[in-house]
């Protein structure tokens, strides 16, 4: 009886073993993680700049140097336009495709790529006021740069010929990544590349049965710009002029200055009265009595000589960045007013026909 009881307790033990194995169980549960699609970010900073080229360079800048004398909207060929921006992706940059200058006819991503923007990694470590990074009303400024996600870019786009690129155009810098989202900085700009310049003179010269020792005058024309109109394009105004000589016959004149007697009629003959809105050369150092400015000899714009200074139409009004005369400046539709006179010398005969004066203009 007793091994029977025995046996029937270790049986029993074994039984109440079993429940607490049952008991460790466990239960799957599927987690789903959306991580946001981020949009790249692009913030100005600094400032951007215009940059001058060797082919035309300006009155004072050079190949490379900073245009400040350009306070229109318009480039031309060989031109630069620069900008200094920082980029983040919150899905970090290794997602990121590249930073592109792009153009286009209405503004907003979805450009042209003309350029592909360079890092700028030692701008600065951390990220600066003029950016005015701000991510939903986050203001960033002063936090260091995460190398990750936030990177300093440099984008240069050159204005290429006027085959390639004429006309009006948006411009910005944008960010795309490999999804296809992209971003642009909030300062799009709308410029006008290779506008198509050309001056216009309306009237022309005359001196009929002029006697010789006398003064005698012209109609007045007008010498305007005609630049394309919406470009914007300011111009300097120039003159200058040669000789002149006749075609028929056998001709012979005093000479103003040395007093020689020959076959020619000279330049210094010839001087202009000028004005435009309130001013005139009756404010320009260079007028005689009457505020007739004499003409610089040339044949080609600063040939023989440089023309700045010396040659422009008038030189009176305010002066503009880098050192232009406000008076001898046009923009697109404006004009100058132009009056000649002659002080014919005495001996003099004959009709000179054979001689040019010149209008010149340059962009600024």
């Amino acid at each position: 009886m007793k091994a029977i009881l025995t046996l029937l307790v270790l049986g029993l033990l074994a039984i109440s073993i079993i429940p607490n194995v049952l008991a460790e169980i466990g239960v799957d549960i599927d987690v789903d993680i959306d991580t946001q699609d981020f949009e790249p970010l692009v913030w100005q900073c600094d400032h951007k700049v215009v940059l001058d080229d060797a082919t035309s360079p300006g009155r004072i800048t050079g190949d490379g140097d900073f245009l400040f004398e350009r306070i229109g909207s318009y480039a031309f060929e060989g031109e630069q336009i620069v900008w200094h921006v920082l980029v983040m992706d919150a899905n970090g940059l290794d997602n990121l495709e590249g930073v592109y200058g792009t153009i286009s006819g209405t503004q907003g991503s979805g450009g042209d790529i003309e350029v592909i923007c360079v890092e700028n990694p030692g701008y600065s470590p951390v990220i600066e006021p003029d950016c005015g990074a701000r991510i939903e009303g986050e203001d960033l400024t002063g936090e260091a740069i995460d190398p990750l996600m936030q990177r300093y870019y440099r984008c240069a786009l050159t204005v290429e010929t006027q085959d390639l690129m004429q006309g009006e155009y948006w411009m910005t810098v944008e960010a795309i990544d490999f999804e296809g989202n992209s971003g642009t900085m909030d300062e799009n700009e709308e410029w006008f590349l290779n506008p198509f310049v050309a001056i216009s003179v309306d009237g022309s010269i005359e001196f009929e049965d002029v006697r010789p020792g006398t003064t005698s005058y012209s109609e007045t024309l007008t010498v305007g710009n005609d630049a394309e109109a919406g470009s914007g394009v300011m111009m300097d105004m120039f003159i200058s002029g040669t000789d002149f000589y006749s075609s028929d016959g056998v001709v012979v004149c005093r000479h103003p200055t040395t007093g020689d007697l020959t076959n020619q009629l000279s330049l210094e003959a010839f001087s202009y009265y000028a004005s435009q809105g309130s001013y005139t050369t009756a404010f320009d150092p260079r007028g005689d009595a009457e505020s007739y400015v004499g003409i610089g000899y040339g044949i080609g714009f600063n040939n023989p000589n440089p023309f700045y200074d010396v040659y422009e139409i008038m030189q009176t009004g305010p002066m503009l960045p880098g050192g232009y005369y406000g008076s001898n400046t046009l923009s697109p539709g404006a004009d100058i007013s132009i009056t000649f006179k002659l002080d014919l010398p005495a001996p003099c005969n004959g009709d000179f026909d054979e001689g040019q004066l010149f209008f010149w203009a340059e962009v600024i």
